[in-house]
């Protein structure tokens, strides 16, 4: 116990020391960490009145975001897969950071579905009740706290054995990895069928919804690991390797390609077939009775997709440049594709043809972008800790006052 108090602290301090670049960063954060727990507070006294959700619309937002980043989450196990299953040794030093992300991410997650509660006390009510196994709701509240729970466990022990000098053993984590590859893809399934079960929302009702948010999902996580890694080449002493990173773009061009294909199959679904259903669809696409509110954003994400992808097909994609290029329009488009042009578009038109907009406030801009800030500022403290631990240069032998400044890169 002795050992894990002072691993414990002694990760507590190391979140505190860096560059002047990082404790901006920080700042940064914590401020609009801050302003989103303000515009938070406001809407609890006044009630989601301070959105912009009605009642024809009642998701917005907050739980776009929650579905994008359910998949962001679900996408740690593409760098765990070719690891521990394929024995893909390229990958090996970076697969901890995916699993980091994951923890950050479903953090986020809980948040996101917090904040759209309205009122948090009504978590008690689903605990209370807990349906299960009829009800998908419980069926998600498992599946994400589970996958929380598992990757904690994963990065604390491997961590902290770093920490402690000793080789991790793998009785107490290989079991974990492989259960966590399963359920990270019933994370992001759970969620899909959150939307597919509603019968009264036919946009939704479409057999390849789960295999489409895989597919994106596959796409935008390891495209924000490629990000990731960069950064922390960049800015410490750890060394990631190049042909991690190609690995990685091989990943993301893949799924690019799948999700892009799966995005025609819907489409020629909805408009072919011409059905009674096609309206939300065509609100969303074309727009509907002269309202066409996210028509721009869905056909720059489509566009953002297909840049993406062609880019991460050419060669040119093997250059860092052009291959951060591709993530960063990846991630974004799929942020669009699958947050407000997935969510919104179910209920336009409601089931009695009523046409009503939806137009997050400010209040919703900024709790949401609040829970993002709140959410890097975790992974950076993460992989701050966490970078100078696997590499030796923290240990319980070798204590944060005793060393020099751990993980700094070379100025």
């Amino acid at each position: 116990m002795k050992k894990y108090a002072a691993f414990l602290w002694d990760c507590f301090r190391l979140s505190f020391v860096g560059d002047w670049r990082y404790h901006l960063w920080m700042t940064i954060l914590t401020l609009v960490s801050l302003a989103g727990l303000n515009a938070y507070c406001h809407q609890l006294v006044h009630g989601l009145v301070a959105t912009g959700m009605t009642d024809q619309v009642s998701w917005g937002l907050y739980i776009a975001n929650f579905t994008y980043l359910v998949g962001l989450a679900a996408a740690a196990a593409m760098l765990v897969i070719p690891v521990y299953v394929y024995r893909n040794m390229h990958l090996h030093d970076v697969v901890i950071f995916g699993e980091l992300l994951a923890v950050a991410v479903i953090v986020m997650c809980l948040l996101f579905v917090m904040v759209d509660l309205g009122r948090p006390d009504r978590f008690m009510h689903l605990l209370w009740r807990f349906n299960f196994p009829i009800s998908m709701l419980t069926w998600d509240v498992i599946a994400l706290n589970g996958y929380l729970l598992l990757n904690l466990h994963i990065c604390g022990y491997l961590i902290y054995c770093a920490y402690c000098g000793r080789r991790p053993s793998p009785v107490f984590y290989v079991p974990f990895v492989f259960i966590a590859i399963v359920w990270a893809i019933s994370i992001h399934t759970v969620t899909a069928f959150l939307y597919v079960g509603l019968g009264g929302r036919p946009f939704w009702n479409s057999a390849i919804i789960a295999p489409r948010f895989l597919a994106s999902a596959f796409a935008a996580g390891p495209a924000f690991i490629i990000l990731t890694l960069q950064i922390v080449r960049r800015f410490t002493r750890h060394r990631v390797a190049d042909d991690a990173l190609l690995a990685l773009r091989r990943i993301v061009q893949v799924a690019m390609i799948i999700n892009i294909f799966l995005l025609i199959c819907e489409v020629f679904t909805e408009f072919y077939t011409d059905s009674a259903h096609v309206a939300s669809a065509e609100y969303l696409y074309f727009g509907l009775r002269g309202r066409h509110g996210l028509v721009p954003w869905i056909w720059t994400a489509i566009g953002m997709n297909l840049v993406a992808t062609l880019l991460l097909v050419l060669p040119a994609s093997r250059g860092l440049r052009v291959l951060n290029l591709a993530c960063i329009l990846a991630i974004a488009a799929i942020w669009i594709e699958k947050g407000m042009g997935l969510i919104v578009p179910a209920f336009v038109p409601t089931p009695l043809g009523e046409i009503v907009e939806y137009h997050p406030t400010v209040h919703e801009i900024v709790v949401g972008a609040g829970i993002w800030a709140f959410g890097l500022l975790l992974y950076t403290i993460f992989v701050r800790v966490s970078v100078p631990v696997l590499a030796g240069e923290l240990t319980y032998d070798k204590r944060v006052g005793e060393s020099v400044p751990m993980g700094l890169a070379k100025e």
